[in-house]
């Protein structure tokens, strides 16, 4: 059991909440939209990861100002021209789109890293395991990719510092693109190795011939059925409310936003309602004892 509440919800309801806040992220380019989907998976993220999640927020700003500012020079659409770059008119209507296109990556990477610690893999094993037991297997194995080569790349650095071959501050470019060419050998073949590891393993064990059990059970409680139902009921109200609609090019035109921006806030908010009423809670029953 984790501190988070809504990580020790049934795994079906963290995947429909995460389905409707990525789902709701791609479709909706309304501005208003977009920056309530950035800040709720912003404050989300830290609740989890706490200080630690902070290199990956302040990461997100230059991730946002380069992708607004490259799209103009490719979306050449719009009335109102700033200035022109070879030629070409750098256009106000699309750097604005831009901006969202830009803003709608980063809330996803916020909301996939919310996924990545609240769905964990026994927990989507046990949702699909038994449906499609070897996709099942590739998803987590792709998904669990990324965090183990961050940390087998430091593992390397560390290693081939330790031994005196590692990259100094004082070395030069070509050393430096030298080692990091190394690691990144090294870490194909470790990545390569480890599937073939990983799937003899599991052929040798017979995974996917039979029927499929989870050595934890998840059952839904009645928290679980009234958070599925709000999230039905507040994902339902956001789109019946309209007012999402935005055009950026060729010609600016937002529209004004309606009530429903507060339901899908509401929506977006509610896993980090729910840490904090746990968080309270214990600070209560603490101050008891």
């Amino acid at each position: 059991m984790t501190h988070d509440a809504f990580s020790n919800c049934h795994p079906m309801t963290n995947l429909v909440f995460f389905l409707g806040a990525i789902g709701f992220t791609v479709v909706l380019l309304h501005p208003a939209y977009i920056a309530a989907s950035c800040a709720a998976g912003a404050v989300y993220y830290l609740l989890l990861k706490g200080r630690k999640g902070l290199p990956m927020l302040w990461g997100m700003i230059p991730v946002f100002c380069v992708l607004s500012g490259l799209n103009p020079l490719f979306n050449t659409y719009g009335d109102h021209v700033l200035f022109t770059v070879f030629g070409n008119p750098y256009t106000l209507e699309a750097l604005y789109y831009g901006m969202a296109v830009a803003g709608m990556f980063v809330a996803m990477l916020l909301w996939f890293g919310c996924y990545s610690v609240v769905l964990t893999s026994d927990k989507f094993i046990s949702l699909f395991g038994r449906l499609i037991p070897s996709i099942s297997l590739l998803l987590v194995m792709v998904l669990r990719m990324i965090p183990n080569l961050q940390r087998r790349a430091r593992q390397i650095m560390a290693a081939r510092t330790a031994i005196g071959k590692g990259v100094s501050r004082g070395s030069g470019a070509r050393q430096a693109v030298s080692g990091g060419m190394l690691v990144l050998s090294t870490l194909t073949d470790w990545a390569l190795e480890g599937g073939i590891v990983t799937a003899d393993s599991m052929r040798a064990r017979g995974y996917g011939s039979g029927k499929r059990t989870c050595f934890r059970l998840y059952r839904m409680s009645a928290q679980d059925w009234l958070l599925m139902g709000l999230f039905l009921i507040l994902a339902s109200a956001t789109i019946l409310a309209g007012g999402t609609e935005a055009s950026y090019t060729p010609v600016l035109s937002v529209s004004a936003p309606t009530w429903g921006l507060g339901t899908y806030c509401a929506f977006l908010l509610l896993p980090s309602v729910l840490y904090g009423k746990e968080a309270v809670q214990w600070r209560i029953s603490i101050s008891r004892i």
